[in-house]
């Protein structure tokens, strides 16, 4: 596989495992998210792979989008290539697989939860912090009503709640829960029963399954986006809450 400067990628047996190395958070930022991209870009294509495998190096899957990537400047783009990776991913036929050690917040919360299939140790926690700092995920806010229900959904998106792995996999944000100390054989156990399937047949299984729900959410998606960066952004407490962060103090919300 080509080398990247954010991730390193391999594959084997059909299974092609992309690992964010920016440690110890892997916070996306623009360069990163670009590189993203170009990757997906690459293995979403390859009818070869059965499953692409999202995991992390350091001791969060990820803590989200870089904030100040956010500011009115860097918005527009930050935007266009963040929902970028999750528009490649609903692409492809190849199941797309999150292998999540620690914290996945804010857009990492929606990268792991994008995915397919959900695998968390015990010690992983979910959450969609954004609202803390005057903004919403627009990701989250299309995926999560069809994973968990409204409700749970509207208390992520809107009040900012975080959910341990156990009320995660409660609630069917993950599929399985595995002990810290073996969660790396324990996932490497489950692609390896992926590796025994027909590539073909699973990515058609897939694709069959996916149909109804991928239109929605990519028509959701359009339309988050397009709130966000029309209506959002025109608020004065999206721009207060993201000064504040940078700035590290507490936000003095305008309620405008």
């Amino acid at each position: 596989m080509s080398s990247y400067e954010f991730f390193n990628v391999a594959s084997d047996r059909g299974i092609a495992t992309v690992t964010m190395n920016r440690p110890p958070l892997n916070v996306l930022d623009n360069p990163m998210m670009g590189e993203f991209n170009t990757l997906l870009e690459s293995l979403g294509s390859d009818e070869s792979v059965a499953a692409i495998v999202i995991r992390a190096q350091g001791k969060a899957f990820s803590a989200g989008v870089d904030v100040s990537d956010h500011t009115a400047d860097k918005v527009g783009d930050m935007i266009r290539l963040f929902h970028g990776i999750f528009r490649k991913l609903a692409a492809t036929d190849a199941l797309t697989i999150a292998a999540v050690k620690g914290a996945a917040l804010g857009g990492g919360c929606e990268l792991a939860t994008f995915c397919d299939i959900v695998l968390a140790s015990d010690r992983a926690k979910f959450g969609q912090p954004e609202v803390q700092v005057g903004v919403f995920p627009p990701v989250a806010a299309c995926v999560l009503p069809l994973q968990i229900g409204i409700k749970k959904a509207v208390e992520m998106t809107a009040l900012g709640a975080t959910v341990g792995a156990a009320e995660a996999h409660r609630i069917g944000l993950v599929n399985e829960v595995y002990p810290l100390d073996v969660f790396d054989a324990s996932v490497d156990q489950y692609l390896g029963s992926i590796a025994k399937l027909s590539r073909p047949v699973v990515r058609m299984a897939k694709k069959a399954t996916m149909l109804t729900a991928k239109a929605q959410i990519l028509s959701h998606l359009e339309q988050a986006e397009k709130l966000y960066l029309d209506d959002l952004m025109k608020l004065a407490d999206a721009h207060e809450g993201i000064a504040a962060f940078m700035e590290k103090r507490e936000a003095a919300w305008k309620q405008a």
